[in-house]
């Protein structure tokens, strides 16, 4: 047996939760520096082996979901509601969604040169995920209750400074580019990576209503 399978064995159930929830942030967070990295790279081909990469890190964090679906069906103890427990791992799970989504889209449509929409985005997306991670982290023990929700306020705030992003891009986007084909591509990776942080928005308004009813 494993060192890791007897840690299991001797864990606290309810904790189980914990580490898996802060394994699936730890890999949000490496995914949107890879995209950030991707998106700021001026050699093509080093951008598009970036962007494929991302493919390990949706699967892993597909994996790490399932694992917190198991765990609910054989655990009877719970750190808090099975209900958030789910709402939580689905949120997460559509982060990486649609930074997987983003990355093939940009490989898919032959993006050799991204535009500064798509880097502020990925930025804001970085600065949303990584906050989102630090709360994440702060459930396992809830002391820190008020810097539990000041990070769900930044989340909230950089959703905000995504949608203003995504409206300057669509903006630019038709009024200075006459090529039908390049409008719908473009438009589709805006669209794509400023709902990334939708669903950081999504995830802390699940995580506020985890520390409301328990704090």
């Amino acid at each position: 047996m494993s060192i890791n399978n007897i840690i299991r064995i001797f864990l606290p159930k309810d904790k189980i939760f914990y580490d898996i929830f802060e394994n699936i942030a730890s890999t949000l967070k490496d995914m949107s520096k890879t995209l950030v990295d991707a998106i700021y790279s001026e050699d093509p081909q080093q951008m598009a082996k970036l962007l494929e990469s991302i493919a390990d890190g949706e699967h892993k964090n597909d994996e790490y979901t399932h694992q917190i679906f198991v765990e609910l069906g054989k655990n009877f103890v719970t750190p808090f509601d099975r209900e958030d427990i789910h709402f939580l791992a689905t949120s997460l799970d559509d982060i990486a969604d649609y930074m997987y989504a983003s990355s093939k889209k940009i490989l898919n449509y032959n993006v050799e040169e991204t535009d500064e929409y798509m880097k502020e985005l990925a930025t804001i997306n970085h600065k949303s995920i990584t906050t989102l991670a630090g709360a994440v982290k702060k459930l396992r023990n809830m002391k820190n209750i008020s810097k539990i929700k000041q990070d769900c306020v930044v989340v909230n705030s950089l959703e905000n400074d995504a949608d203003d992003v995504l409206d300057r891009a669509i903006i630019n986007l038709f009024k200075n580019n006459p090529n039908a084909i390049d409008v719908i591509r473009l438009k589709s990776i805006y669209e794509d990576m400023e709902m990334i942080t939708d669903k950081c928005e999504d995830a802390s308004n699940v995580i506020e209503s985890i520390i409301i009813k328990y704090s």
